[in-house]
């Protein structure tokens, strides 16, 4: 499979590749393409070769990049880690991948609990490797293995386990064809990477399509509102896309300095990972700024997207857009029959940016595809009959808060534990600011506070998936089966809790 930082180097080496706006770092494509060899060659030395993990640990960098793509040329596995997680989590995630090194900058204190269980972890300071890359002559850059995987991004399971999400050379190209022609990513375009690599958003979305386009792509370490305003209010930084939860473009909105007439400048904003309100849509369309919603996950990328039609997005306004020129889709009932328009059902996906599986999950694997080879997403959809497809439900009990995928089983896994409580259930519930949070029910003697279960939970998962709210009731509400009715509290307490 053709190597496109290569081929870029090549055609253009001198164009804008990567910049990181935190450490003040640029790199031209051919600098880039020439720090990648560098950075195989340091990861050769450090005994990383054909399907060794290398896991990373920090805040968004333009070391990430090399490191995926250097992990590619090597046919290993780049697994960036989430770093909003708790030790005790990131101990778990460590011990599954085993990774040959780790790399982390000042995050490296959350890897003490991974230090204590893992034998000989070998971390390195991801600051030092710059100074390491410029002793080494990068390695021989042979074809990349298109199936192989390179990258594997950890997604929580119902079941409350991490699971390993396997991704290609083939799956990740494939998804840079996808959005570069849905979201019209050009040679000339400038994106700005500000979305945790840890995320599809970050890594598949954002930096992928950039580098396929022979684009630019800025790198910062966070969402700061004031700040990201300001660059995507820059005449001289001229930059075009962004992606977003729609929680961050509506804080964006209430920045004091807002002004829309700078920002038409960008060919669109792009948001996804939680449901989008028409009506923050529509106000981003009447300053004349096109905001485009979609559709993907960690397992497949971008499998639909909103034309960037302003006129089109008002039409369709809380739709996630059609399909993507490289995924076949499908909307089926429980029986597994084929719908048509205007029926909502499970959305089945096929195509070669989809993943293969999950790491060392051979069950969970066989139990995401069909027989005929089609992936089951578990979210309920709904097609027009103009092709543009709505999200109506999802058959999982994850909710999204913040953009965030918080599954219930991972907190009720722990707060089984918590004394006193009889009967629990986590049920995400709708939110004006973060757009779901999680309500802990339970039955209990004595009240227990949301305090009481801030401090309790602290130490075991990360913070946005911590309930917001409490709710005690006289009992968890099953059907004859025994199973617990979520549906049936949504329903009840989704009105102010």
């Amino acid at each position: 499979m053709v190597d496109y930082v290569q081929m870029h180097a090549s055609l253009h080496p001198t164009r804008a590749a990567v910049t990181d706006l935190t450490f003040d770092l640029a790199w031209t494509y051919q600098e880039l393409n020439q720090f990648i060899g560098q950075t195989a060659t340091v990861l050769q030395g450090l005994g990383v070769e054909e399907g060794a993990r290398v896991a990373c640990l920090a805040k968004n960098r333009a070391e990430f990049i090399a490191l995926q793509f250097a992990c590619a040329r090597l046919g290993a596995i780049f697994v960036p880690l989430n770093w909003r997680l708790s030790g005790e989590e990131l101990s778990v995630l460590i011990q599954d991948c085993t990774p040959t090194v780790v790399y982390a900058d000042d995050l490296a204190s959350l890897l003490e609990h991974a230090k204590a269980v893992v034998a000989d972890l070998n971390i390195q300071p991801i600051d030092g490797l710059i100074a390491k890359c410029g002793l080494v002559e990068p390695a021989p850059c042979h074809p990349m293995s298109p199936d192989l995987p390179s990258l594997m991004l950890y997604t929580s399971g119902t079941t409350g386990k991490p699971k390993g999400v396997l991704l290609s050379e083939r799956n990740l190209t494939e998804n840079a064809i996808n959005f570069s022609l849905l979201g019209e990513v050009e040679g000339g375009s400038h994106l700005l990477c500000e979305s945790p690599m840890f995320h599809t958003i970050g890594m598949v979305a954002s930096v992928r399509p950039a580098l396929f386009r022979g684009a630019k792509i800025s790198v910062s370490d966070r969402f700061l509102p004031a700040r990201t305003l300001a660059r995507l209010s820059d005449a001289e930084l001229r930059l075009t896309h962004y992606f977003c939860v729609p929680q961050m473009a509506v804080m964006l909105r209430e920045e004091p300095d807002f002004n829309a007439d700078k920002l038409r400048g960008l060919t669109a904003l792009f948001t996804g990972g939680a449901p989008h309100p028409a009506a923050q849509i529509q106000d981003w369309l009447n300053d004349g700024i096109a905001i485009v919603d979609g559709y993907g996950m960690s397992e497949s990328g971008t499998v639909f997207g909103m034309p960037l039609d302003q006129t089109l997005i008002g039409q369709k306004a809380g739709c996630v857009g059609v399909s993507s020129p490289r995924v076949q889709s499908r909307l089926v009932d429980d029986e597994g029959n084929i719908l048509g328009a205007g029926c909502a059902g499970e959305l089945q996906i096929k195509g070669d940016n989809i993943t293969r599986g999950y790491w060392q999950r051979p069950e969970e694997t066989a139990k995401a595809f069909t027989e005929d080879g089609w992936f089951r997403t578990g979210d309920v959809l709904l097609r027009d009959n103009d092709g543009f497809y709505r999200v109506t439900d999802r058959k999982k009990d994850m909710y999204i808060s913040g953009g965030e995928n918080v599954y219930p089983a991972e907190v009720e896994a722990v707060l089984v534990k918590y004394p006193g409580i009889k009967e629990l259930a986590v049920v995400g519930l709708p939110d004006e600011k973060w757009g779901e949070v999680g309500c802990l029910f339970y039955v209990a003697e004595e009240a227990i506070t949301l305090v009481d279960i801030e401090a309790y939970l602290t130490e075991h998962v990360a913070r946005y998936k911590i309930p917001k709210q409490v709710q005690k009731i006289s009992a968890i509400p099953r059907n004859s089966l025994g199973k617990i009715l979520k549906h049936q509290l949504r329903d009840e307490y989704s009105v102010g809790v």
